[in-house]
């Protein structure tokens, strides 16, 4: 059986409206040149760290990444400003959304237009500091770190594909 068996709603195509981005999931890694967004399923022991911003929804920390920034960079300095959180073992890359804007422009100028793609990982972490949030990033309320059961409830509210994100995280981090 395969991950898109197991997990359609994660394979399922679909449209984004807040961004105008038609995606698809796969676990193979996109080429570093598409990538404009890194974002982490990130493990407190055995818990899971989600964060709630301004709107009420729990998200998975990350972001997107500044202009040449590598991404291991990107994905620390989003753990930090979302999270707090700072990795404390080896990242391990599961996946991306790869997307097909359908905006005339990119988000940001030097970004890959019109096909991107948001890398995903799993990593252990450490939760040592408040969120910076940026001015320009989302406005986090909270950091919670959750036993599987909770997160996969509470991520549901940023997407129906979030669960199947994290219990796919879950098999690949922890085997």
């Amino acid at each position: 059986m395969t991950y898109a068996d197991r997990y359609p709603l994660l394979h399922k195509p679909a449209h984004w409206s807040w961004g105008s981005h038609d995606v698809r999931f796969g676990t193979e890694l996109p080429p570093d040149e598409l990538v404009t967004n890194v974002h982490a399923i990130c493990f407190a022991g055995d818990d899971i760290v989600l964060c709630r911003d301004h709107r009420d929804f729990w998200l998975l920390p990350g972001g997107t990444r500044e202009r040449g920034e590598p991404v291991d960079a990107c994905l620390r300095r989003e753990l930090l400003e979302e999270a707090g959180a700072t990795p404390t073992g080896p990242i391990r890359w599961i996946g991306a959304h790869y997307a097909t804007s359908r905006d005339p422009l990119p988000y940001k100028e030097w970004q890959p237009h019109p096909h991107k793609a948001w890398l995903w990982c799993a990593v252990d972490v450490v939760l040592d500091a408040q969120p910076t949030n940026p001015a320009d990033g989302e406005q986090i309320l909270e950091v919670r770190a959750c036993p599987l059961p909770e997160a996969l409830e509470l991520a549901a509210t940023d997407g129906v594909h979030i669960p199947e994100l994290i219990a796919l995280a879950v098999e690949l981090h922890r085997g």
